[in-house]
């Protein structure tokens, strides 16, 4: 059991995770009413009802996720905790990510709390979960750009 407010915020990105990877819709009861969210492509949002539009948009791309939970690395500043993690999931059409070779599944979240409650998430990842962005990745692994 938790026995600081850091402990006990940390347990709840724990949580946040795993219901994320369980697709729980309890998840919204884990952010204030007015909860900040940015995600690339996404922008920056406000509120549950927003974030609930990026959950069911972000569905459309990704059918499951897995997150390494016991490997996630916490960054502690007051009232911020940054996460660096791991993630794999499987598309809608079937297609498992990471690949290992050009997708890592690494991300790195930014939260922010209002007492026991996630007040504001950045969540920093490549969307481009199963490579196809082929002209940057050409770019960026050394290839020739069209």
């Amino acid at each position: 059991m938790a026995t600081t407010i850091t402990e006990r915020r940390l347990e709840i990105i724990r949580t946040y995770f795993l219901k994320v990877d369980e697709q729980a819709p309890s998840i919204l009861d884990l952010f204030t009413a007015d909860v900040q969210i940015f995600f690339p492509k996404f922008g920056v949002a406000r509120g549950k009802a927003a974030l609930g539009r990026f959950s069911r948009r972000i569905a459309r791309e990704v059918a499951q996720f897995k997150h390494d939970i016991d490997g996630l690395l916490f960054t502690i500043g007051g009232d911020r905790i940054v996460v660096e993690g791991q993630e794999l999931g499987v598309t809608p059409e079937g297609i498992s990510w990471p690949d290992g070779v050009i997708s890592q599944g690494r991300f790195c979240n930014v939260f922010e709390f209002q007492d026991f409650l996630i007040s504001r998430l950045h969540i920093y990842v490549d969307p481009d979960f199963t490579n196809q962005d082929e002209r940057r990745i050409d770019v960026y692994r050394g290839g020739e750009a069209s």
